[in-house]
């Protein structure tokens, strides 16, 4: 099509075999956007696209991308706000004629279905690296290197001493939004069985913690998503968040620690108790 629509805080240009999506840097725009840039989807990756009304007199436009084609939402997990969305193009509701348009334009193009046996999207280039709450993370395409911070890692990091994971030695990564409780990214182990309970975020050497404003969505999801990408690339197979039940210790310290924040005034009465209850729900 080689034609452009325009929205708010992005931009898509519709080619043959892909869409572009520039993001714009402007000070409303989300932070995740911007830390972007823009990003080529290909056709194939995409599994269909929408057209729904949005908030106070505008349309979005979304692209459905297929399981498994975009590192950044595999890793994002479904954690990420509408608002934070790098598939949704919002506009003013005056252009929904033309956005439906494109739409049709864009649907007898999408072809393909079902998880994608790879991926298609390219993950955020590197090298990265963000501040976590207990420390630095930094991935310079073939290593993920942790330095802990005195000020925030627990005494197990610190015995355990500053880590290097070589990308060969990882199966995967487990990304938890620092936009909820106990957010963190954790590397996922190729030598650890699957059925190995998971060790607490702030006592594992292979986890660094999110909160007060450290790990931030922007720096920490693209942070993650290249390492997926690098992992896949090396063929290495993902493996399933450790199951089973968790120790009942683990989940009254971390009831514990809930209810020092719901006494500091840092969640609700209604947060608590849903947290709560989903922690007691883990026994």
């Amino acid at each position: 099509m080689g034609d452009v629509l325009a929205g708010f805080h992005a931009a898509w240009e519709f080619e043959s075999d892909s869409v572009l999506i520039r993001y714009e840097r402007g000070i409303r725009t989300p932070k995740l956007f911007q830390s972007l840039g823009e990003r080529r989807v290909p056709l194939a990756a995409l599994a269909g696209v929408t057209l729904t009304p949005g908030k106070r007199g505008t349309v979005v436009l979304r692209a459905e991308p297929r399981p498994g084609a975009d590192p950044l939402f595999e890793a994002a997990a479904g954690q990420l706000k509408d608002g934070s969305d790098p598939y949704r193009l919002v506009l003013p509701a005056e252009r929904a004629t033309l956005a439906e348009y494109y739409a049709d334009e864009l649907r007898p193009l999408l072809t393909a279905s079902g998880p994608a046996e790879r991926f298609l999207v390219a993950a955020p280039e590197g090298p990265r690296q963000f501040k976590a709450y207990d420390g630095k993370a930094t991935f310079d395409g073939g290593a993920v290197h942790f330095r802990w911070s005195w000020t925030g890692a627990s005494t197990a990091k610190w015995k355990a001493g500053d880590q290097s994971f070589a990308v060969a030695d990882l199966a995967g990564v487990e990304w938890r939004s620092p936009e909820v409780f106990e957010g963190h990214l954790r590397l996922l182990r190729r030598d650890l069985a699957a059925a190995t309970p998971a060790v607490p975020a702030d006592q594992d050497p292979a986890t660094v913690v999110f909160g007060l404003g450290y790990g931030p969505v922007h720096e920490s999801l693209p942070f993650a998503a290249a390492v997926l990408e690098a992992v896949r690339a090396k063929g290495a197979a993902a493996v399933p968040t450790p199951a089973g039940r968790r120790d009942p210790a683990d989940i009254a310290e971390r009831i514990r620690h809930l209810g020092e924040l719901h006494r500091a005034g840092l969640v609700t009465d209604e947060e608590f108790a849903a947290k709560k209850a989903e922690l007691l729900a883990e026994l």
